[in-house]
């Protein structure tokens, strides 16, 4: 597991390096915009179809979905009670729920996994991440943003943005080709893996490029501690109970809490800037927790397996 955090932190730091030194005059902003859009308007979509039109889908699809949402409620619950207690403004309530409740799971915990477990552990990181994750960021995380949030922007209209997500719809055709057992042709499954390769480097290289410190933010770091604590911690050890209570186990079992256990996902600072949220905490929120994961990871793993 050290071997693979210190393969991922490599391209993350590659991509740190290249928004400090802007090689060919490409700042990190354009530059993470284009990979960031060739990942998810084809290659994403296309791993998508690949894997899910080829997983075992059934019981285990379920379990995967009920863990997730488990996990994601609790860090909802605990992160507004945080929030009540530190008496956050509601702009910074906003940000610290947002980043403890939703993990990077496909960016992040996607390659993780699938270096760690095998390739039949792509189908776990999706799974999570398209069964659960994404459906209750653009509803419940859409609603707890606009309610928190400043912008005026009506809830419902960017809940169509569920509707245009280009892998949710690769996933829905791969479930209905996986359950009406149509077979996946030679020609196609190879262009598919042609296109999913490239997935994996580049989400971790843009990772690397979202994430940014300044000395300006060190103000930020007490409120971070929430934020850390229940993304990190708190969050997978509920979801590994439920896990236990649903009769996972093994890799399996180890493949779920660890995506439970992934930092805050990335995507959340476009909800953060769209409802006025307090971009520059979740921002931190992503580069120090990211950072932490680095260790927290191996030491669930090291749990989980040993």
């Amino acid at each position: 597991m050290l071997e693979v955090i210190i393969q991922m932190a490599g391209l993350i730091i590659c991509g740190v390096g290249w928004r400090l030194l802007q090689p060919a005059g490409l700042a990190a902003m354009p530059t993470r915009t284009v990979l960031t859009s060739l990942v998810y308007y084809l290659l994403l979509p296309a791993l998508v179809l690949s894997v899910l039109w080829k997983a075992e889908l059934g019981e285990t699809s379920v379990l995967i979905a009920i863990a997730g949402a488990v996990g994601i409620f609790a860090g909802l619950a605990v992160g507004f009670l945080s929030c009540r207690l530190c008496r956050n403004s509601s702009a910074e309530a906003g940000a610290v729920i947002l980043a403890a409740t939703f993990p990077n799971a496909t960016y992040l915990g996607l390659p993780v996994l699938e270096a760690t477990f095998g390739p039949w552990a792509r189908g776990v990181a999706i799974q999570y991440d398209l069964f659960a994750c994404t459906p209750l960021l653009f509803t419940v995380g859409v609603l707890v943003a606009s309610r928190l949030g400043a912008s005026g922007e009506k809830s419902y209209a960017i809940y169509r943005s569920l509707l245009r997500i280009p892998a949710m719809w690769a996933a829905v055709l791969a479930v209905i080709l996986n359950v009406g057992d149509v077979p996946l042709p030679l020609v196609l499954d190879g262009m598919l893996s042609l296109l999913e390769r490239g997935v994996v480097p580049l989400m971790l290289f843009s990772l690397g490029l979202s994430l940014e410190w300044s000395r300006s933010r060190w103000h930020l770091l007490p409120s971070l501690v929430p934020v850390v604590v229940v993304r990190l911690l708190l969050v997978p050890a509920i979801v590994m109970l439920v896990a236990n209570s649903l009769g996972m186990s093994g890799e399996l079992r180890a493949a779920v809490v660890m995506e439970a256990a992934m930092p805050s996902m990335v995507i959340g600072l476009v909800l953060c800037d769209r409802f006025k949220l307090d971009v520059s905490l979740y921002a931190a929120a992503v580069t120090v927790t990211t950072a932490l994961s680095l260790v927290t990871l191996p030491l669930w793993y090291g749990w989980l397996i040993g």
